[in-house]
């Protein structure tokens, strides 16, 4: 196996009560297996971990052969094992000063789609907030048919979100509270079944971890993270939904709501966040897409379906060239290998892409890959 991998995870369970820590100090050394290195010379750090830590930090024995165990699982079962370095690691999670050393994935769909949203909310849903997910979700299907869905699998909103999205068609993932060894709650198994097909399940959780409440605080921080925007649906004046929010606000993120009656106990939370400027008002799909500027997804089409001529289009900007030269060196790539190696924000690559996709310079292919057109 990849030795990287061994001390990450390894590292990762032993700052499992802190997990900024360890993506603090991977980002600090370089990797993993340096942060064991220098394990015994941690208090000389710029940053240096307080002294329990630091004595947390000094026997690794058991943290390794539990990685190894844990290894030996994901393998046996086809689970994805996710560093920071690597090109699937979802790239938006490394504006995350918090984001997890380590994620296990068993799935499909790109983490580092061109267009990603999380749709959280209540695990009350109501008939309203049904239509509005179904509404939503339908239109993105017409409006944005490269969009990954995330949300938590939990009740109500979240199920409802990747339920729709697979019968829509689009990928969605779910972020789970626990290992990947169970699933909660287990009335969603089936659903889940599906996404694995269809999408995938993430987890930043070894096996034999339940679903304990704080952890689902810290599943909410990766559905923000990953996230281009966040679309809170339905929520009470207090609940998970918000807290996913605030972390979306924190990460830069967009954070739209939708609106409900005054009175109805399930939309107080998204009347309040947009009566206090925490969230966008969003009604529908449309919405979403002009407040994200992703206008365009049907005249991209048309675009390609008519062969507009290369010549017609043969100024490029400085950032379109930029990404022509890569694409030259490179080959195929993908948008977020492109962000990363060029060091643009998602955001960024997406507009310089779809630019030169209505040029008629590159071209999307099955898988995400991009291909420059000779």
């Amino acid at each position: 196996m990849n030795e990287e991998l061994l001390y990450a995870m390894a590292l990762a369970r032993l700052c499992s009560y802190y997990p900024s820590l360890s993506m603090g100090l991977y980002r600090q050394l370089g990797s993993a297996k340096e942060v064991f290195l220098q394990r015994r010379n941690l208090n000389e750090l710029p940053s240096s971990p307080s002294a329990k830590v630091i004595q947390l930090l000094s026997n690794w024995d058991e943290a390794l052969t539990r990685a190894e165990q844990e290894w030996e699982f994901a393998n046996k079962h086809g689970i994805k094992v996710l560093i920071p370095s690597m090109e699937d690691y979802p790239i938006r999670l490394n504006e995350c000063e918090d984001a997890p050393l380590v994620l296990y994935y068993k799935g499909n769909a790109s983490l580092n789609a061109l267009h990603t949203v999380s749709v959280v909310g209540t695990r009350h849903c109501t008939i309203y907030g049904h239509d509005v997910i179904r509404n939503l979700i339908g239109q993105l299907r017409y409006l944005c048919p490269d969009i990954l869905v995330l949300s938590g699998l939990a009740y109500g909103v979240d199920i409802e979100a990747h339920r729709q999205s697979l019968q829509n068609g689009l990928k969605t993932v779910g972020v789970l509270a626990h290992g990947l060894d169970r699933l909660y709650p287990f009335a969603h198994r089936n659903t889940a079944k599906e996404m694995v097909n269809s999408g995938g399940l993430l987890t930043e959780f070894m096996t034999g971890t339940n679903a304990d409440k704080m952890n689902f605080v810290r599943r909410n921080r990766i559905v923000a993270g990953m996230s281009d925007a966040l679309i809170l649906v339905e929520s009470a004046e207090k609940g998970g939904g918000l807290i996913s929010a605030e972390l979306a606000n924190g990460y830069n993120r967009e954070v739209m709501a939708v609106p409900g009656p005054v009175n109805a106990p399930y939309s107080k939370g998204c009347n309040e966040l947009i009566k206090t400027n925490g969230a966008r008002l969003i009604t529908c799909a449309d919405d979403l897409i002009a407040h994200m500027g992703w206008e365009g997804a049907a005249e991209r089409e048309k675009a390609q379906v008519a062969g507009i001529e290369r010549s017609l289009f043969n100024n490029l900007s400085d950032d379109e060239a930029l990404v022509v030269g890569l694409m030259k060196e490179e080959g195929d790539m993908l948008a977020g290998t492109i962000a990363m190696k060029t060091n643009r924000a998602m955001g960024e690559v997406a507009a310089i892409l779809f630019g030169l996709e209505m040029k008629g310079v590159i071209k999307l292919q099955a898988g995400g890959l991009y291909h420059l057109l000779s």
